[in-house]
Parts: C-alpha cells; sequence; structure tokens
C-alpha cells in the first residue's frame, strides 16, 4: 500500500495567482500525466488514500478501472423494466441498498434501456463512498404533475460526500413539454419555474465525468454548495430555442474544475453565480447559447461574491455572447480575479462584453446608484469573429466603474473578415498591455 500526504487541499489547473497551493497542483499536475499512467499500468487495482490533516481520516481513491466497488445494486434488480413504465420506485430501492451499504456497492443503470422516472433525490450521507454507474437512458416523466412537491428538480445527489457518478449513459430531461408552456416562447404563459434536470447539492470530493445530459426541462447541470468538484468529458445539449436551459450552472461552490466537454443549449453554455470561489474552466467547445457567463449577480438588491475564475482553452461558435459578466443595478458585491484566456470565437454575436446594466425582465429597469464592483480581469489571446459590429463591449456601472480590466492579444474581426470591427467602453479603466484590436 502507498500514501500519498498533502498538507492542504488541492485542486487541478495551473499553478497561478489563484492558486495558492502551488506545490499541491504541481503534484497534481505529474500525477494526472506520467505518474498514474505508470500506476494504472503495473498496479491496476491499487488504491491510493489521501490524508485530510484537518480532518484526521482517510478517504479511499480508486486509480485502477475498477477501484474498490466489486458488488453492484442495479436498478434491474429492484424491478426496473426499462420499457417506458414508471421505474421510480426501483431507482429508490437500489439507491437506499447502495448508499447504506459498509462495503461500497456501485449503483448501476444498465445499457440498452430507456428508464422512466419522477423526481428522485439521491440523499445522503451514505456509510461507504458510493459509485454511480449509468450506461443507459435515464427519462423524466413529463407529465408536470409529478412535480407538484418540488417544481424546481428532477435527479438531485444531496450530501453524498466522496461521490462519483459516470458511465457514458445519458440523462434526458424530455423538456419539451416545459418548454412549450416557458413565458419565454409563449408571453401568454405566466413564468414559472421548471426543474434542473441533474443537480448537485452539499457534496464534498465529488467527481461527474462520461455522461450526455440532453433537452432538460430548464438548466441541465447544477452545482450547488459542493466543494473539491471535477466535472468532465460532459456532453450537454439542447434545441438552441430552448429557454432558460443553461448547460453547467455553479453557484456558492469552491475548488471546482470544469474540462473536456461540449455544451450548446438555448442559453448560457456555463454559467457561474454568487458564492463561486476557484472556478478552472478549461478545453470547453460551447454553442449554441449565451457563452461563457459570470452572473447575473445583483438581481433584487443582492449582496453577490465571485472570485478567482479562470477560463483557459475555449472554443465558442455561433453564439450570442463569448465570454460575459452580467450584473443588475442596485445590487452589491464584487466579481473579482477573473481571467478568459486562449478562446477562439466563430461567428460569435457579442463575443467579450461587461454588461453592467443586465435587465432581464419585461418591463424597464429603472436606475439605481448602486452596482455590483466588477475588477480584475484578464482578457488574453482570444481570437475569431465577430456577428456584430461590436467584438468588445464594456457598459460599465457610472457609480462603480470597472476596474483594472487587461486586455493582452485580442484579434477579433467581423464575419467574413472584410470590415473592421468596433469596441465601446463606457465608465471602464483598461490596460492594454500589446496587440489588441478591436481597442477602446
Amino acid at each position: 500500500m502507498i500514501f500519498f500526504s498533502l498538507s492542504s487541499t488541492y485542486y487541478l489547473g495551473e499553478a497561478s495567482r489563484y492558486n495558492a497551493q502551488a506545490n499541491p497542483s504541481h503534484f497534481s499536475s505529474i500525477w494526472h500525466g506520467k505518474l498514474k499512467r505508470f500506476f494504472q499500468k503495473t498496479t491496476p487495482d491499487l488504491t491510493l488514500k489521501k490524508f485530510d490533516h484537518k480532518e484526521r481520516n482517510w478517504s479511499s481513491l480508486a486509480a485502477g478501472r475498477g477501484g474498490a466497488t466489486s458488488e453492484t445494486a442495479s436498478v434491474d434488480d429492484f424491478g426496473a423494466k426499462g420499457d417506458g413504465t414508471d421505474d421510480t420506485e426501483a431507482f429508490e430501492k437500489a439507491w437506499e441498498r447502495s448508499c447504506s451499504s459498509t462495503d461500497g456497492v456501485a449503483f448501476v443503470v444498465p445499457a440498452g434501456k430507456r428508464y422512466r422516472v419522477k423526481p428522485i433525490r439521491f440523499t445522503g450521507p451514505c456509510k461507504s463512498n458510493v459509485k454511480v454507474e449509468i450506461y443507459g437512458t435515464i427519462e423524466a416523466s413529463d407529465d408536470r404533475s409529478d412535480y407538484s412537491e418540488d417544481s424546481g428538480h428532477w435527479l438531485v445527489f444531496d450530501s453524498v460526500d466522496n461521490l462519483v457518478v459516470e458511465g457514458g449513459g445519458t440523462i434526458n430531461g424530455n423538456g419539451k413539454i416545459w418548454w412549450e408552456n416557458s413565458c419565454k416562447r409563449n408571453k401568454a404563459k405566466p413564468c414559472k419555474e421548471a426543474p434542473t434536470a441533474l443537480s448537485f447539492c452539499e457534496n464534498q470530493n465529488l467527481v461527474v465525468k462520461n455522461l450526455k445530459i440532453q433537452d432538460a426541462q430548464q438548466m441541465h447541470v447544477s452545482f450547488d454548495k459542493c466543494s473539491d468538484v471535477q466535472a468532465s468529458n460532459l456532453v450537454v445539449t439542447a434545441p438552441g430555442d430552448s429557454p432558460n436551459t443553461d448547460g453547467i450552472h455553479v453557484t456558492n461552490t469552491q475548488n471546482i474544475v470544469i474540462a473536456s466537454s461540449i455544451v450548446g443549449t438555448g442559453d448560457d453554455c456555463i454559467s457561474i453565480v454568487s458564492g463561486s470561489q476557484k472556478v478552472q474552466i478549461q478545453d470547453i467547445t460551447c454553442g449554441p447559447g449565451h457563452g461563457i457567463s459570470i452572473g447575473s449577480l445583483g438581481k433584487d438588491g443582492s449582496k453577490d461574491y465571485v472570485s478567482g475564475v479562470n477560463v483557459n482553452g475555449a472554443k465558442i461558435s455561433g453564439a450570442s455572447n463569448g465570454v460575459r459578466i452580467k450584473t443588475w443595478q442596485g445590487g452589491s458585491g464584487s466579481a473579482n480575479n477573473i481571467r478568459f484566456q486562449n478562446v477562439e470565437m466563430n461567428n460569435v454575436t457579442n463575443p467579450i462584453i461587461i454588461d453592467q446594466n443586465y435587465c432581464d425582465q419585461k418591463g424597464p429597469c429603472k436606475e439605481q446608484p448602486s452596482a455590483v464592483q466588477v475588477q480584475n480581469v484578464v482578457y488574453q489571446n482570444i481570437q475569431g469573429t465577430s456577428a456584430s459590429d461590436v467584438a468588445i463591449d464594456f457598459d460599465c456601472s457610472e457609480s462603480h466603474p470597472c476596474q483594472r480590466i487587461t486586455l493582452q492579444d485580442i484579434n477579433l474581426k467581423r464575419v467574413g473578415g472584410h470590415e473592421a470591427a468596433a469596441a465601446t467602453c463606457n465608465n471602464v479603466q483598461t490596460a492594454i498591455v500589446r496587440n489588441v484590436s478591436p481597442s477602446c
């Protein structure tokens, strides 16, 4: 048995000013390279232990393909049919078996079937680490009355630490009935909440990977009050006109890595809102949708904070926005220490935008003196084409201007390349380092 003891928590991503623990991050990059491949080839059943010096306990991290789990709780074993009938009870029983076991029983959704389920909350804490293996398709009930007790959620993993959710299967929100009844599509309809397809709430040490999430009722995947999260190899899709269908939503979450994923929906590809810190976004393909957004923040006078966001490597195509920060008038707090780098834009309407006068409501938003402070934002190596005349749009607050906004190596042209794009800069303090086109 081999033990690695680290003196502090670490997360993936380059050592930067956003990561005070440079040495653990360096170890992480080595581990995820040659060292990890060596151990996987030579000792496939090895289990590593990471020591948490604060809690004085050991958590098992499987290095081999199978991990430590050998027994399974398949939903089929508990009566699931996978034939379009209601399999909710079988899922609940399988979860109870898996979560209550002290031996690490994997929760399994078999391949080749479509399991229709009503809203389910998979609640912890569990007696051992749980792995959820989704190989088939989980499909949401499209009877809206099934969501009367909780209109905001479909599948929820709540307070389950050291959880792994993977398998290559599909989670289908069956959202068409919800989109048709949205006030965004039909102005005669009342504006009502719709379920998020897959929610993770108050989970620590969470891994979500190798899944397809499609056609959510509203948001697709949400991380709420989570910490130490790795989300990778996700394919998140919905029609470009599906309302409010954010791809990946991050709220009140710290130390999260979102990597190597494809997201195209009817709203933000990735949205990051209040309480989120140390967010690493890497190798993302985005579009259609509304781009990668921080916010909205400050709605209804709220005090919101987001900090330490690093978007490093993205390709955004056919989206209404590229990289965006959006805040409402009347709020307070800050969006601070944010970096957008190595981003390719292809036919994006607003490639770079800060909007401190964001207003997403039926009537006009009234002028208000307070605002969320936007500061310490870096845009570096952003190239490509704008579908509009204005490729850089900084619409900042008169009372709280944007501060310390840095641009470096920016080259954005109009689609077709025949006309120069423009930049609009209101109430913003910018530092142009070099090679910026268009510029303020």
